[in-house]
């Protein structure tokens, strides 16, 4: 699944839109690389977001095309 995409089913960030717009400004790692938002994500991956001062790191535990507001917690675990 692209990136982007896992960003906003897991719920991380809320649109699409706004998620590739933090993969083009290089604030988004995919494995310690800088990452752009049609990267494929798989589960084990490690995704680090930068907001503002603050770095959030998680770990990719499944990939799903849909995921309800309670299922979609499931999809990663923070680090």
């Amino acid at each position: 699944m692209r990136l982007d995409k896992y960003l906003k089913v897991s719920r991380i960030i809320k649109r699409r839109t706004l998620a590739n717009e933090a993969c083009d400004g290089e604030r988004v790692k995919l494995n310690g690389k800088v990452a752009k938002a049609g990267a494929e994500v798989k589960a084990g991956d490690v995704i680090e977001i930068r907001f503002g001062a603050n770095t959030t790191a998680l770990e990719v535990m499944s990939v799903s095309e849909h995921a309800s507001k309670d299922g979609a917690r499931e999809l990663y675990k923070l680090l």
